[in-house]
């Protein structure tokens, strides 16, 4: 089968959410020895980027995101020890809802958009310390520290793990990205991050800009 077609196969697959032919279709470019990472970059995740815009545009939903996602990582398993010298992200990333709140739904979606979209994803959880979210990032060396609070009474937590940056004076090692309902880009530029995004797919995409 010609290079093309398998393409177009393993873009249908995730956006079918159809987990078992993606991954039949990854083994099948192996077994033909098609270029794996151009299966990853020109196959999947161009699939990913529609479903991440559908989800934007509310066409889908958290589920559908899920079942895809997960089609998309099957077949990445499958073709990702092929690559000649190994398969490497983007970037790395924490993800985590802010101290003191408890809400994750969004940073759920965020984590699944930012690894089918090839970054690798720290997730903390929810209500995590800021030191704990400094800690992690320190010991994980990861390029960027994102964070959602869900509540005004939680914002603070933004601004304090920027303050506790700067205190062990490692704030340049990171970027660090927010957001949540009650942020704002002129919340963002006050506490001195890197930048804000309202939801999900916004936040994809500016990881990616900052990244490139």
């Amino acid at each position: 089968m010609a290079e093309k077609d398998i393409l177009e196969r393993l873009k249908k697959g995730v956006l079918d959410m159809d987990l078992e032919g993606t991954k039949a279709t990854a083994e099948e470019a192996v077994a033909q020895k098609i270029d794996p990472l151009t299966c990853i970059d020109r196959g999947l995740s161009e699939a990913m980027k529609v479903i991440s815009d559908k989800f934007d545009n509310a066409e889908i939903y958290v589920p559908q995101i899920i079942l895809s996602a997960e089609a998309f990582t099957a077949a990445v398993d499958i073709l990702a020890p092929h690559i000649k010298g190994g398969y490497s992200a983007k970037g790395k990333l924490i993800v985590h809802t802010v101290e003191g709140d408890i809400h994750d739904i969004g940073k759920g979606i965020l984590k699944i958009l930012l690894q089918a979209n090839g970054f690798e994803v720290l997730d903390l959880g929810r209500d995590v310390p800021v030191g704990e979210v400094v800690e992690a990032a320190v010991e994980n060396k990861v390029d960027f520290i994102t964070g959602s609070a869900l509540m005004t009474t939680t914002m603070p937590a933004q601004r304090e793990i920027i303050k506790e940056l700067k205190d062990r004076g490692i704030r340049d090692q990171f970027k660090c990205l927010f957001g949540g309902a009650p942020t704002s880009q002129e919340w963002a530029d006050e506490i001195g991050a890197d930048g804000w995004a309202d939801n999900a797919a916004a936040a994809v995409d500016l990881v990616t800009e900052l990244t490139g």
